[in-house]
């Protein structure tokens, strides 16, 4: 076996220092590189999980306002059906003063209703866009970092 070595020109006790040093290169990098990295990237799933779950939570909240708004409006319909009843029974003058009055505060309702789901959305969408920009920068600062 010496002489293999000694023919190919491998000093066996240099082979042995250099596995010696790539095992603690190994490990060095291991320590200071790996397990830093895997944590910034855990940090940064847990902090798109949580994007995930509010922009989930903010669905749910414009799904709630959206069957608010047509609970609302079906009132405000039943409302208008019970003014229309009523203004018959007065006559064709108050009928029509009952109708206008309705259909206007169910216009009202309807463009207040639409107005808080935009800017639910709106809101939603806005926070959803900073979250992400906030990880970008981040991963480009990470990155920036690691390549120094």
């Amino acid at each position: 076996m010496e002489k293999i070595l000694d023919v190919f020109g491998i000093d066996w006790r240099l082979l042995v220092i250099n596995a010696i040093n790539f095992g603690l290169l190994l490990l060095a990098l291991r320590y200071f590189l790996y397990r830093p990295i895997m944590d910034m990237l855990e940090k940064r799933r847990a902090r798109v999980a949580e994007g995930v779950k509010n922009a989930e939570l903010a669905e749910r909240e414009l799904q709630e306002t959206e069957a608010a708004r047509t609970v609302v409006l079906a009132k405000a319909g039943k409302e208008a059906d019970s003014l229309l009843a009523h203004g018959r029974e007065r006559g064709m003058k108050k009928e029509k003063e009952l109708i206008s009055a309705g259909e206007a505060a169910a216009e009202s309702l309807m463009k207040e209703a639409e107005n808080q789901a935009k800017e639910l959305k709106a809101r939603a969408i806005s926070e959803s866009k900073e979250e992400v920009a906030k990880l970008i920068v981040l991963g480009m600062e990470q990155t920036m970092k690691s390549k120094r």
